[in-house]
Formats: structure tokens, C-alpha cells, sequence
């Protein structure tokens, strides 16, 4: 058959939209989605012609072939290059009252800019899913077969997420007068609850006013929250069937999980990235996220980003948090003041001094024991005594206003630097601030598989109550309530990329700081009144950052490539 565009429908040149109420199916009808081509299986009436479409799937790219009938003689012609997608496929018919919404902070619109092209993919990397050109998605706007939705946050414009439709009668004229869904995705750091459900009903909406008799969408046969929703919003399955190639992307589809699927986010997301590059991987222990890399002889142990690369003085100047301080101090970096907590009598001297402090234990990660913006000796003494539950020894730190900056340095190079922002939950007017923290941090602990979320403890009751709230108050709607102080990603904090943005004179330091260190990979903690600007302090040295929290950020690429310098990418 003749060669054709990716992006070219097979239908007639004088075939228009306005002709698409009744007109019959095209024939081997194939759609480019950016992320892939769409195979309309039912308009192929050749199987090896379908086949031989589907296995022109060019690198990085997912193809999928749709509404195949008899997936199992199309496998057995194919079974080495292909396999059955194992989703289920849910339809929504349109004939019916769809489902009200309430009034939400947010609304959805069509796709209209670069930025909203930009704010796409970066739902679509957070989700892991194939990102898409941003000219491929502004050039669609208009285009009667694609509908790009966004969800916008009507106080700040972001985008929090986004929902992609395809009318099949503006595609081939489909006499059943169908569409489907795709690409659902919603920003895991998003702070309202529902903007799923609002995209997928806005679709339908849309799709219905044009006339459509159902929508159909394809969901992983596992994703039991996903199947839950679509069941509650009046989805029931269909028998339609998807078939894909064997491809790098679709691996975990068809060769089952691997032993080691236990691994917390941070340790693999760099046994991913090994694994594509043929490095071998051996699980020490799943649970702690150790695990061991070999390649050509060479062989490196590592917990999560912390290797063997790393010394063991290293380590020890991160882990004592007086010992980063001198050491930063001594190399003309710009810290705090810091001493070591004594009698109440001294404690009560530094806070007067400096007005405000953060009480920390000398050692400690994630946030525990740390409270921050004490103003009151009080305060700072039961400050104290929580901290003396995870170290016996005890800091006190100058408070200093500004932005929580990590800074990522990967073999003395800045890879990667986030803001981190503290947790905090919006009013609705109905609800109180404790049903809005444990809701927050239910949804915080499904976007980061369970490594973010918001701790019910007196560091929490200490932020609420110094905004004039309790746990009871019904938090007004709309008002935004932060209910941490530290920005703590394990505490429920968010994480927002500023690498392109970072100002010069913050990189040498964050470089500076880890050659005082004389460690190869290290999350460095900054405040800073703005990415942008030049001031700062260094607060904390981490020996282990997790590489996971700064996607799409090739933190894992980089940390492979000192490893194994030879493959460097």
C-alpha cells in the first residue's frame, strides 16, 4: 500500500467535517496523537495490514491499535513484536444527564498557549507517560478531531492537569458516532481535590454537544482508584480489545513486575535508568533500597543515590548538621547562626538575639523533630524535648525568611533545583482544617506513593493555631491555610523545578559547598528570597536526596553516568 503521513487521516481530500453526520467508515484509518498513532482497528479489514501499520511504531513513540475484534489470531501472527494491552476499555453513553459539579477554584478550558503546552508535559512526565511536542499540540487547536482540555487554577492560571479527546465521526466518520479519552492527567502536587472527575465530565460535555453517542477510555486492569471513579461516573466496561508493540515503554506490561517492585521511588527510579542501559541490577534489599550495579567488571553498591563513591567522612559531615555548618562556614559559604541547645537560661539569650529560631536534632532526615519559627522560650523548650526523641544533642538556628531551595549536585555539577513549599490546604467553607489536612494528605500519599503526607502531630496544631485556627475551624472557602512551617516533602511539602531559573551566584555555591564537602552526590538545602536573586544561606547537606522528587530533571541520567562513566548518556 501506498506510504502516507503518520499524521494523515485516510480519508478523501474532498471529505469535510461538515459531510462527517453520515457518511460511511473510512478504511485503515490511523490518527497521530503525538505520543503515538491511533490504529482504528475496526476500519482495517486486512489484519496484516494492521500488523504491518502497527509495527511502523517509530522510537519513543506508543502506538496503539484500538477496537481489535479478535485479538488472539492477530497475537498468534505477531507473537515475538506484539501483546493484548491488559486494560479494561469503559464507555460512557451520552444519551443521558451527566453529572452535575459544584462551583470548584478551578476551570477548565481548551489548550491555548506555548505554556499550556509546556504545563502538559509536565503532567505527563510526573505520570510517566510519553510527553508530546508542544508545535504537535498547537497545532491541533481548532482541529475538529482533537480536544486538548486543561484545568486552570482561577486564582494563579496554573495548570493542574489535563484530559485529551478524539471525536472518531470527525476522524473517519464513524457510523456509531463515538469518541474516546486519553491522556487524563492531573499534577500530583495540584492542592484541590475532583480535577479528574471535572476534566473527564467536561469532555463528555463537549463531546456531547457535538452530538456523540458515547466516549470510550481504556484503564490499566489494576488501577482500582481509577476503575472506582469511572464506575461511579456511570462507566461500565466494554469487550474491546488493544494491542501494542513489545517497546521499551510497554516492558512492565508484558513481562509482569519485576521480584524487586517493592523498591521505593528513589531507589527505582536509578534501577530504571540502569536497566536501559544494560547495567546489571541485584536487589540487596528491597525494603531499604539497597541494590547493586555491574557493567563490564565494574560493580557499585548504592542505597538509593547514596554509593559507594560516596566516603564514609563524607557522609559523617552530612549526617552531623554542626559539622556542615563549620565546614560550610569555614569555606566562606553563607550559613545561619547555629549553637547547640544548653540550659533554658542560653536558649532564651539566642532567641532574643535572633528572634525567631528553628530547633532541629544534630542528626535526623525527613523532617523529623524539626520545628521552625519558635518565638516564644516556650516554645523552644517543648521544641526541645520533641527533638530529644531523635538525637539527644539539639540545635538552635537562626529562623531566616525565604524560599526552601534543594539544589541537586551530581558529580560537582548542579543537575537539578527545586522549591519546596510547605503543606497546605484550601477552604471550602464546608469543611474543617483537620478534614482538609487528612484529605490533602490522603492525596499527597497517592501522588508520591506513599512518601508524602501530612503528620497529625503538635508541629502541625502549632502552624494552625498560630493562624488563628484550630483543628475544628471551618477554614473559609478559598483560604489557603499552611498547616506546616518546614517544607519537608515527607511532611506533605510540594516540590516546583526552578533548574533553568537558577541565578548564577546559587550554582557556585551549591558547587562550592559540595567540593567542601568532598561529596560526588548531594541535595544541598538553600533560603533564598527568590531562586532568581543572589542572596542565600545554606541550611543542610543531604547525602542521599531523592532523585525522584526533582522528574523530569534527569537526576537518575546523571547519577548512571557517574557510575559508570564509560555509558555516560
Amino acid at each position: 500500500m501506498p506510504e502516507k503521513d503518520d499524521d494523515e487521516v485516510m480519508l478523501p481530500r474532498s471529505e469535510t467535517v461538515a459531510r462527517y453526520q453520515q457518511p460511511p467508515t473510512q478504511s485503515d484509518v490511523i490518527l497521530d496523537c503525538g505520543w503515538g498513532r491511533l490504529l482504528f482497528a475496526q476500519t482495517f479489514a486486512d489484519g496484516e495490514i494492521l500488523l504491518d501499520e502497527l509495527l511502523q511504531e517509530r522510537q519513543g513513540r506508543r502506538d496503539i491499535a484500538f477496537y481489535v475484534d479478535d485479538p488472539h489470531v492477530l497475537l498468534s501472527r505477531r507473537p515475538q513484536q506484539v501483546f493484548l494491552d491488559p486494560s479494561h476499555t469503559y464507555r460512557l453513553d451520552l444519551d443521558g444527564e451527566l453529572p452535575q459539579e459544584q462551583e470548584a477554584p478551578f476551570v477548565i478550558r481548551a489548550l491555548e498557549s506555548a505554556g499550556d503546552a509546556v504545563a502538559i508535559n509536565r503532567c505527563y512526565a510526573q505520570r510517566h507517560m510519553v510527553e508530546v511536542d508542544s508545535e504537535f499540540l498547537l497545532s491541533r487547536r481548532g482541529d475538529e478531531r482533537y480536544l486538548h482540555l486543561v484545568a486552570c487554577d482561577r486564582s494563579s492560571g496554573d495548570v493542574l492537569g489535563t484530559v485529551t479527546g478524539l471525536d472518531h465521526v470527525a476522524v473517519f466518520g464513524d457510523p456509531e458516532g463515538g469518541s474516546s479519552l486519553w491522556c487524563l492527567a492531573v499534577d500530583s502536587q495540584a492542592p484541590y481535590p475532583g480535577i479528574g472527575v471535572a476534566l473527564v465530565l467536561e469532555l463528555a460535555r463537549r463531546l456531547k454537544a457535538r452530538g456523540r453517542s458515547f466516549v470510550d477510555l481504556s484503564v490499566l486492569y489494576d488501577n482500582s482508584e481509577a476503575l472506582a471513579l469511572y464506575d461511579k461516573l456511570g462507566f461500565y466496561p466494554v469487550q474491546r480489545f488493544a494491542l501494542k508493540t513489545r517497546n521499551s515503554i510497554n516492558e512492565k506490561l508484558y513481562i509482569g513486575s519485576p521480584p524487586e517492585e517493592d523498591l521505593n521511588p528513589y531507589a527505582r527510579i536509578i534501577v530504571d535508568e540502569a536497566r536501559r542501559r544494560g547495567i546489571g541490577v541485584d536487589v540487596l534489599d528491597a525494603e531499604g533500597g539497597f541494590f547493586r550495579l555491574a557493567h563490564g567488571g565494574r560493580s557499585i553498591t548504592c542505597r538509593e543515590s547514596l554509593s559507594e563513591l560516596t566516603t564514609a567522612v563524607a557522609m559523617s559531615r552530612c549526617d552531623d548538621k554542626a559539622a556542615t555548618h563549620r565546614l560550610l562556614e569555614s569555606e566562606g559559604l553563607r550559613v545561619p547562626a547555629q549553637r547547640r541547645a544548653g540550659s533554658a537560661e542560653e536558649n532564651a539569650a539566642f532567641l532574643h538575639r535572633h528572634k525567631r529560631l528553628v530547633v532541629k536534632p544534630l542528626r535526623g532526615e525527613q523532617g523529623q523533630g524539626v520545628a521552625v519559627d519558635l518565638r516564644t522560650p516556650e516554645e523552644v523548650e517543648a521544641a526541645i524535648a520533641t527533638a530529644r526523641n531523635y538525637c539527644e544533642t539539639v540545635l538552635l538556628e537562626e529562623f531566616v525568611e525565604g524560599e526552601d531551595l534543594r539544589i541537586i549536585v551530581i558529580g560537582f555539577k548542579v543537575v537539578a533545583a527545586a522549591v519546596r513549599r510547605p503543606a497546605e490546604v484550601i477552604g471550602t467553607g464546608r469543611h474543617s482544617v483537620e478534614a482538609l489536612i487528612e484529605k490533602q494528605s490522603r492525596r499527597r500519599q497517592a501522588a508520591t506513593q506513599g512518601e508524602s503526607r501530612i503528620p497529625m502531630d503538635e508541629e502541625t496544631k502549632r502552624a494552625v493555631l498560630a493562624a488563628g485556627y484550630d483543628m475544628d475551624s471551618i477554614l473559609p472557602e478559598g483560604e489557603v491555610l499552611v498547616v506546616r512551617k518546614a517544607a519537608n516533602l515527607h511532611t506533605g511539602g510540594t516540590i516546583h523545578d526552578v533548574t533553568d531559573r537558577l541565578h548564577p551566584r546559587l550554582v557556585d555555591a551549591a558547587v562550592r559547598a559540595a567540593r567542601a564537602i568532598d561529596i560526588p552526590v548531594v541535595g544541598l538545602d538553600f533560603l533564598v528570597p527568590s531562586p532568581t536573586e543572589a542572596d542565600y544561606v545554606i541550611i543542610e547537606a543531604n547525602e542521599r536526596p531523592g532523585l525522584a522528587n526533582h522528574e523530569p530533571a534527569p537526576t537518575a541520567q546523571r547519577f548512571v553516568d557517574l557510575l559508570f562513566p564509560h555509558l555516560a548518556s
